[in-house]
């Protein structure tokens, strides 16, 4: 490989972010950083918490936002009567600003799996805005993090440290900037649409996530409290934790039918409270595909609203993964799974691993009143198996001491391949010159190239017919016998 090539891992990051030196996203010259921030001063992280300093380790916004709020409104519920417009309404508005989430924030903006028209960036943006989930720029860089450091401690939301802190408890606490993993976010700082609602986003919550859907019940159907509590506070509540499942639950309940190797999984309860997000071993394993859920029954409202925009023309460039590295990636794993089952059952002594006996060797053993038989080279212990055999002790004893190949494989009986299996965990050794055995330690002498499948595990892998023993074409008669 020419030097000025980078390696195969390496090739889904771009160079420039491989190397020590600071990335562009730590240029104090970037656009919106918070310039309160000083990365030289001790973080209060770096603090143990106390009962003197308790209350410094609390993002208090935050806690004001997710917590306070909702409970002010469910307070106010008691006393605010729901009339039908405003529950359509606020079920509508909460699908409205939950595709800001899934569908903007998530897969146009921390993802780029398709591109969008500036009208539908500005609808998306504002709605987003109103699910009270923080700025596209903001929750899109720790997106981005999450991603690159799954079930790390640069993971902002990692669920190694708790079902309960990957659901929100990283919101209500503190955390420290310089402990995040670091991401590029370049093209988000070029997004003006992203740059204008992350230095607006506290109007724009206000007005997004109260105001307009207040005024929506109160000049439509004159309910201004119903509005601002269920269209806006209970909406907001319910969209928020429905979104806070895709760090939590989506990270510990289900399949994982593409990767194990981290905590995402797939499953459909999530998906239905997460509008789509709930396949996530689907999505962690190719995040730039614009779907979740790739099979027609399964339910990604998100992935059907992209397609709409689309079809309308406000949105193009949508992303798939091809579907054969899709499958790839299934059967892997699949085969991963078999092969870890595979290891914990009992094959039988490896036939390479066998010690090598002299067929005159093995009819002493077999006259001393040793019940063993010799099928395809390999010699078994049949002695704990004889009362046991359904052909009876006197059909299965008459090859006892023999070359039993033949009445093994057909000119007798024709075992079936469970009955091969059973017998190789019976193997005690091979006849000399008489099977595989031999000739792969001849091969192995004069340096031939011998592959075996084998499993994760270094086993030779064993599929269904593929026993020494069973051969493959029947024996015409039982003469050896």
């Amino acid at each position: 490989m020419p030097s000025n090539q980078p390696a195969a891992g390496h090739l889904a990051v771009q160079p420039q972010y491989l190397s020590s030196q600071p990335s562009p996203v730590a240029k104090k010259s970037e656009p919106n950083r918070n310039r309160n921030y000083d990365p030289t001063k001790i973080h209060i992280t770096d603090q143990p918490m106390t009962k003197a300093n308790w209350y410094r380790h609390i993002n208090w916004l935050n806690v004001f936002l997710i917590v306070g709020i909702p409970i002010y409104g469910c307070v106010q519920a008691i006393w605010t009567p729901l009339y039908w417009q405003t529950a359509v309404w606020a079920v509508l508005y909460y699908f409205a600003t939950g595709l800001g989430i899934t569908a903007g924030y998530h897969r146009l903006w921390a993802h780029t799996s398709y591109s969008a028209t500036v009208p539908l960036r500005i609808f998306l943006a504002a709605v987003g805005g109103g699910a009270v989930e923080g700025s596209v720029r903001w929750w899109a860089r720790d997106h981005r993090a999450h991603h690159r450091y799954t079930d790390t401690e640069k993971d902002p939301y990692s669920v190694r440290k708790g079902l309960l802190y990957s659901h929100f408890g990283w919101m209500v606490m503190k955390q420290n900037p310089k402990r995040i993993g670091r991401t590029d976010i370049s093209d988000l700082n070029e997004d003006p649409v992203v740059v204008w609602q992350h230095r607006h986003y506290l109007k724009v919550v206000l007005f997004m996530g109260l105001v307009f859907p207040m005024l929506v019940s109160g000049l439509g159907w004159g309910d201004w409290a119903g509005g601002i509590i269920y269209a806006g506070i209970l909406r907001i509540f319910f969209v928020q934790q429905a979104t806070f499942c895709v760090n939590s639950l989506a990270h510990w309940l289900g399949d994982q039918p593409f990767d194990d190797r981290n905590s995402p999984r797939d499953h459909v309860i999530t998906a239905l409270v997460t509008l789509g997000e709930g396949y996530h071993n689907f999505h962690h394993e190719f995040p730039s595909d614009y779907r979740n859920a790739i099979e027609w029954h399964q339910y990604d409202p998100t992935k059907w609203s992209i397609w709409m925009w689309k079809q309308m023309g406000l949105a193009y460039d949508l992303k798939q993964f091809r579907h054969n590295e899709i499958e790839k990636g299934r059967v892997q794993q699949q085969q991963k799974k078999l092969d870890q089952k595979r290891s914990q059952l009992d094959w039988g002594v490896p036939l390479d691993s066998l010690p090598v006996m002299e067929w005159d060797d093995y009819v002493d053993q077999a006259k001393n009143g040793r019940g063993l038989v010799a099928i395809a080279g390999v010699v078994h212990d049949i002695s704990q198996f004889i009362k046991d055999h359904p052909g009876g002790k006197a059909m299965i004893s008459s090859g006892i001491g023999k070359d039993a190949t033949a009445m093994f494989n057909g000119g007798v009986y024709m075992h079936s391949n469970a009955a091969h299996n059973l017998l190789s965990t019976m193997r005690v050794g091979v006849v000399r010159g008489g099977c595989e055995v031999e000739i792969w330690k001849r091969a192995q002498r004069e340096n031939k190239d011998i592959q075996y499948i084998k499993d994760d595990q270094g086993q030779k892998i064993i599929r269904a017919g593929n026993q020494p023993t069973k051969i493959s074409e029947p024996i015409a008669t039982a003469g050896a016998a």
